[in-house]
């Protein structure tokens, strides 16, 4: 039996051939303790059975729903996605106190959504929530290299609504998971990884990321107002979180790339300084 809560949420599920994850992801929502007022996934133009299995789920369950979207077949990181999670917004109203991203791929825990409720009642000051993401190695479920405490990964995450609309929702480019948490940063908000929600990862990031898109990643420091010298270690430590060096040139390239020509910012010249002296600031803090 689901409990009570106060908090009111929508999850937006974006969905591109995700026949082999997605029924697990569908399991875990609807066994909740605390459900959705509407789930809705966003087929984004999947060649699978990604729509049949959903359809199935949709039959049952009267607070999912399917949106179909047709769009490129082109893999574009950051961009495709969001841009099919934003293609599932306009099919929400606005009487919630949340809104989440989920990815497709995803097992939840069963008290997932009753936890991070609670954490946003408890502090009117968190605008975002998650929990930590864990992947399978050699029959083993161990932390994804690229979680951290100061993170919450793209794959799940929650918004309190007034900082979601403050934030000015999420940004169709390589970067939005991390432009997202900076401008909340800007705003005054507080963000919470918990560590005891731990949600398995079926399909670890970046296992289809082309040489273009690691491009992109570099692209992403410059329109975020990095500067070159925050680009350098930014790029090294991710880097060395993917253990894959060789990628750090990738993304010094990309840098240059976007400097070249002159790619837009995704944040104002205000809100790139205070990225900037944050950055510092944390730079500083795990040195000292």
């Amino acid at each position: 039996m689901q409990k009570e809560f106060n908090m009111k949420y929508y999850v937006i599920v974006p969905a591109h051939n995700e026949a082999n994850f997605i029924k697990h992801t569908l399991d875990s929502m609807v066994s909740q303790t605390h459900l959705p007022k509407k789930l809705i996934v966003v087929n984004d133009n999947s060649t699978d059975t990604t729509q049949s299995i959903i359809e199935e789920y949709v039959n049952k369950h009267p607070w999912i729903e399917l949106i179909n979207r047709e769009s490129t077949a082109l893999h574009l990181p950051g961009k495709k996605v969001i841009q099919a999670f934003n293609n599932g917004l306009e099919y929400v109203d606005e009487d919630y106190d949340y809104i989440v991203k989920l990815d497709a791929d995803l097992i939840l825990p069963h008290n997932y959504f009753e936890e991070i409720s609670k954490a946003l009642q408890q502090d009117p000051q968190l605008g975002m929530a998650g929990g930590y993401a864990y992947i399978e190695k050699k029959g083993e479920w161990i932390i994804e290299n690229l979680t951290d405490k100061d993170h919450i990964r793209g794959v799940f995450k929650a918004y309190r609504k007034e900082c979601f609309k403050q934030i000015g929702g999420l940004k169709p480019e390589m970067g939005w998971d991390t432009v997202d948490e900076l401008l909340c940063h800007f705003y005054g908000w507080k963000i919470k990884s918990i560590p005891e929600l731990k949600v398995k990862h079926l399909k670890p990031t970046g296992s289809k990321y082309d040489r273009e898109a690691r491009f992109n990643q570099g692209q992403s420091f410059y329109t975020l107002h990095y500067g070159f010298v925050i680009t350098l270690i930014a790029a090294l430590k991710l880097a060395s979180k993917k253990r894959k060096p060789l990628l750090f040139v990738d993304y010094i390239r990309g840098y240059f790339k976007a400097k070249k020509e002159k790619r837009p910012f995704l944040v104002t010249k205000e809100q790139g300084k205070f990225i900037r002296k944050y950055r510092w600031e944390r730079i500083k803090s795990k040195l000292i």
